[in-house]
C-alpha cells in the first residue's frame, strides 16, 4: 500500500468539496486533506504536474492524461439586473436573449464558442467571470453561467434565471492515469458513497478489524438471555427441591425420632 503524508485535492470556483472533506476527516483522521483552490483553467495543469493528487474540476479534461468521473450537471442561469424585463420570467430561453449583449468571458466554463453563444456578443471579452459581472450590474448587458458561480458572485442588485436549450457545465472528479494511489481510491469511494466497509482504499483495511470483534461480541451477547433465564429457571426449580425436600423430610425427621424416643423410653422403663 502507497501511503501519503498528505492527500491535496485542487477544486475549481463554484464547487463546494466540504462534505466529503467531512466524510474524509473521519475516515482517515490520520491522513490530513489540503485543499487548493484554483481557477477552472489551471486546475488540469495543476493535475499534470503534480500539484495536487486529485481535483474537482469541470469537464472536459484530457483522457489520455487523466481520469475522470462525472459527478454532476449544473443548470445553466443567465445572471441580469433586478430591474431587467427578463426578472418577469421564471425561465428565460435563447429566443429571449436574442437582442440582449451577452457576455462571454475568457474563463467560461460553458464551453461557449462565437457561433453557440446566444445573442449579441460584446465589444470585446472579459478577462474573468468575475469582470463580467461587474459589467451586468452596470447594465451593459447580462452573462450564462453555471448557477453555482452566479451564487458564487452574487450581488444585491443582480438575480438570475434558469436558461433552456443551452450547453451546461459538469463538474468531475479527476486525476492522474498513472498516479491512481490508495488514497485516491479512497476519495473515490466517498465521493460515489460507499460505506467504510464496502470501500476499496486505505479505509476498508482500518475498518475491518474493528466491524470483527463487534460481530464476535454481538454473537457472544446473543445466547446471554437463553443461559440468563435456564438458569433462573434452575434456581427456581432447584430452590422448589430443597424447600420442598426440607418441608417435607422435617416432618418425617421429626416423627421418627419422637417414635425412637418412645420407643427407648418404653424399653427403660421399669416394669412395675
Amino acid at each position: 500500500m502507497q501511503v501519503n503524508p498528505t492527500f491535496r485535492l485542487v477544486y475549481v470556483p463554484g464547487v463546494t468539496p466540504g462534505k466529503w472533506v467531512r466524510v474524509w476527516e473521519e475516515r482517515l483522521p490520520d491522513v490530513p486533506l489540503d485543499l487548493l483552490a484554483v481557477e477552472s483553467g489551471d486546475a488540469e495543469r495543476t493535475l499534470r504536474e503534480g500539484g495536487a493528487d486529485a481535483g474537482l474540476v469541470r469537464l472536459p479534461v484530457d483522457k489520455d492524461v487523466l481520469s475522470a468521473i462525472p459527478l454532476y450537471t449544473e443548470t445553466t442561469v443567465v445572471v441580469f439586473p433586478k430591474d431587467h424585463w427578463l426578472a418577469a420570467a421564471e425561465e428565460a430561453s435563447v429566443a429571449d436573449l436574442a437582442d440582449e449583449v451577452v457576455f462571454h468571458p475568457l474563463d467560461d466554463t460553458l464551453g461557449l464558442t462565437a457561433d453557440t453563444l446566444p445573442g449579441r456578443p460584446a465589444v470585446a471579452r472579459p478577462d474573468s467571470t468575475a469582470d463580467a459581472v461587474e459589467l451586468v450590474a452596470a447594465n451593459v448587458g447580462v452573462l450564462l453561467v453555471p448557477q453555482s458561480l452566479a451564487r458564487l458572485h452574487h450581488r444585491r442588485d443582480l438575480t438570475f434565471r434558469p436558461v433552456a436549450d443551452v450547453p451546461q457545465s459538469q463538474v468531475a472528479l479527476s486525476w492522474p492515469q498513472e498516479r491512481t494511489t490508495d488514497l485516491v481510491e479512497e476519495f473515490i469511494g466517498i465521493v460515489r458513497g460507499r460505506t467504510v466497509n464496502s470501500s476499496r482504499g486505505r479505509g476498508a483495511g482500518q475498518a475491518a478489524p474493528e466491524a470483527q470483534p463487534k460481530k464476535a461480541a454481538a454473537g457472544r451477547g446473543k445466547p446471554q438471555p437463553q443461559r440468563s433465564g435456564g438458569q433462573k429457571g434452575g434456581a427456581q426449580k432447584a430452590g422448589g427441591q430443597k424447600s420442598g425436600g426440607q418441608r417435607a423430610g422435617a416432618p418425617k425427621a421429626g416423627g421418627a425420632k419422637a417414635g425412637g424416643r418412645g420407643a427407648a423410653a418404653r424399653r427403660g422403663r421399669p416394669k412395675r
